[in-house]
This record gives C-alpha cells, sequence and structure tokens, in this order.
C-alpha cells in the first residue's frame, strides 16, 4: 500500500459521501434505541429482559455489525489514494483512548460485567488488521471475511475463556461483560466493509453515490450524527442513565419485581424445568426471600450465611414444588 504525504491525503479526502455518515447516523440512532432499552431494564422499569431476549439481541448485533461495516467501507474511502498515516494513527488513537475510557468507566459502574472488548475495542483492532485488504480484490476480501466468520464456530477452547485471551473469539464459554465484539467472528463485518468499499470505488456506484444529496432535517441530522459519531458514543449513555435514576427511583419498584421474578423463570427453565414448575417455584422462592428481608443478597453482596439460607430456601421451594405439582398422567 502506498503512503501518502498529508497534503495529497487531504486533497484527496475532501470530498465526503454523505450516504456514508447518513448510514452511520442511523446506526447510532439504532444503538441509542437499544441502550435506552437496556437502561430501562437494568433500572427494573420494564419487565422485558432486554440483554437475554432474543429479538433484542439479534437487533443488537445488527447495530454492531453495521457500525464495524462501515468502518471498513470508511477505511477504504479515506485512504483510497493511498494510506494517510498520520490521519490513521489520529483516528486510531482517538478510538483507542475512547475504548480504553469505556473500560474504566464500566469497571468503575459494573466491575463484575465491565465492558473489556467492545465495539470501540474492535473497531481500533480490526481498523489495524483491514489495512492489508484496502487495496486487494474485494472477492478475496470477501472470502477472507467469510472465514473469520466462520472460525469461532470450528475452534473453540476452555483456554480462550480469560478476559485476556476471550477477545480474539475462540473461546468455550465467554466473560461476563455488558458489550463484546471478539475479533473472530467481528473483524468479517469489517472486511466485507472494506471490500463493498472497494467494489463502490471501482465500479460505476462511485459517482451515483457521490452525487446523493442529503435534504431535509432528518437527513442533515442524521449527517451531522454521523461525523460526531465517536463523541455521541461516549456521551448517550451516561445522559440517558442520568435521565432515567429518577425516574427508576419513583416507579421502579413493581416493574423491578417482576424483572426478578421473569430472571429467575428463565434461569430455572435453563436448567430443564417446565414453565409450569418454574412459575410456581419462583414464587415460593421470591416470596420467602422477600419476606426474610433477603432480596437484595441476589445482587451478589450476601454473606457465607445469607448465602447458605438462600440455597435452604431454594432446596425447601423446589421440593414443595414437585410435592404440589400435578402427577403425569
Amino acid at each position: 500500500m502506498r503512503v501518502v504525504g498529508a497534503g495529497e491525503a487531504r486533497n484527496a479526502g475532501r470530498a465526503r459521501f454523505a450516504a456514508v455518515d447518513v448510514a452511520r447516523g442511523a446506526a447510532l440512532v439504532a444503538m441509542i434505541v437499544y441502550h435506552l432499552a437496556w437502561d430501562l431494564w437494568f433500572y427494573g422499569l420494564v419487565a422485558v429482559e432486554v440483554p437475554f431476549d432474543p429479538a433484542w439481541r439479534t437487533f443488537a448485533r445488527a447495530i454492531a455489525a453495521s457500525f464495524l461495516i462501515l468502518v471498513g467501507v470508511s477505511l477504504v474511502l479515506a485512504h483510497d489514494a493511498g494510506l494517510d498515516a498520520r490521519a490513521f494513527l489520529v483516528r486510531l488513537a482517538k478510538v483507542g483512548g475512547a475504548a480504553a475510557l469505556v473500560t474504566l468507566a464500566t469497571f468503575v459502574a459494573f466491575p463484575q460485567s465491565f465492558i473489556f472488548f467492545g465495539i470501540l475495542h474492535m473497531i481500533a483492532v480490526g481498523s489495524v488488521l483491514a489495512l492489508p485488504f484496502l487495496r486487494l480484490h474485494p472477492a478475496i476480501t470477501a472470502l477472507v471475511a467469510a472465514a473469520v466468520l466462520a472460525a469461532p464456530f470450528l475452534v473453540a477452547d476452555p483456554a480462550f475463556d480469560t478476559r485476556w485471551l476471550a477477545w480474539i473469539g475462540f473461546y468455550d464459554t465467554a466473560p461476563d461483560t455488558n458489550d463484546f465484539e471478539p475479533v473472530f467472528p467481528w473483524l468479517a463485518a469489517v472486511l466485507a466493509g472494506v471490500a463493498a468499499g472497494r467494489v463502490l470505488l471501482d465500479t460505476g456506484l462511485r459517482a451515483r453515490v457521490a452525487a446523493l444529496e442529503v435534504r431535509g432535517r432528518l437527513g442533515r441530522g442524521l449527517v451531522w450524527m454521523g461525523r460526531w459519531s465517536l463523541v455521541i458514543y461516549l456521551l448517550h449513555q451516561p445522559i440517558l442513565l442520568g435521565a432515567l435514576w429518577p425516574v427508576a427511583l419513583v416507579v421502579g419498584e413493581s416493574a423491578r419485581a417482576e424483572q426478578t421474578a421473569s430472571a429467575c423463570r428463565r434461569t430455572c427453565e435453563e436448567n430443564g424445568r417446565d414453565a409450569a414448575f418454574c412459575v410456581r417455584y419462583c414464587d415460593c422462592a421470591l416470596g420467602t426471600l422477600e419476606a426474610e428481608g433477603l432480596m437484595t443478597a441476589l445482587d451478589g453482596a450476601a454473606t457465607p450465611e445469607q448465602d447458605a439460607r438462600i440455597g435452604e430456601i431454594a432446596n425447601a421451594c423446589v421440593a414443595r414444588t414437585l410435592r404440589e405439582s400435578p402427577a403425569p398422567e
């Protein structure tokens, strides 16, 4: 890959593709919607378990994929005249610094599930790993992307389960974290974007996309968001969490109770029990815990004595539910 001077790169990169900014802005809107739902769940304001609900999980993955595809497209567009090393390193430092800030902030707020390799970490690492592909034929890049996508489904080992290695993607059981996009398979999305960007520049699509005009307040708003995506990413969650906190203090109690019951039933069913059994068991267990003032101990701050009592209650409620369950016909 040719490395160009700063002046040449600036001249080559002045023309932005407004369509890419619009797409990035739309992805940001979708991300804010998802995080709003996640925050409502976190504060107990809704019963649906957003991080575990299949529809919401699919939505979150689609958002992450769209961001990473746009990273690949943007890399090709920005460095089509040759790699502007200075601009690339400046951008990499910004994204890497923001990723480190996210890790630090989430470690303070959520020490058990802090973000050690989320979307920003993947953008930084993926940007570096994608460099050799920027000028390759898109078919070759697409084949490599397919291999990267398939790799973690073919290779998995418990040795990769620690946070020090799980980011590669070959883990057997992922560590607990609030956002996780490991290199395998998520590098595939970046490479898919590189291939798409190469097709865009090497065909007649380039002129058509460049000629697209953005009109109206919505379009201009999305362009603005797309150009300030990193700042918006860093600020939107603190703003959402801060705005919802007083609401949670006032109206969140009943929803939190239903959320806890829903989590109990989900865990029960994952252990092989049927839905009817789990409803009766959770009513018994949660009712007893509430009566004995042990609900707060479920948040991970239980003493050894409380842990032992919670275990006794669970066993007693299993036995009671089995006794009261109707005999199979």
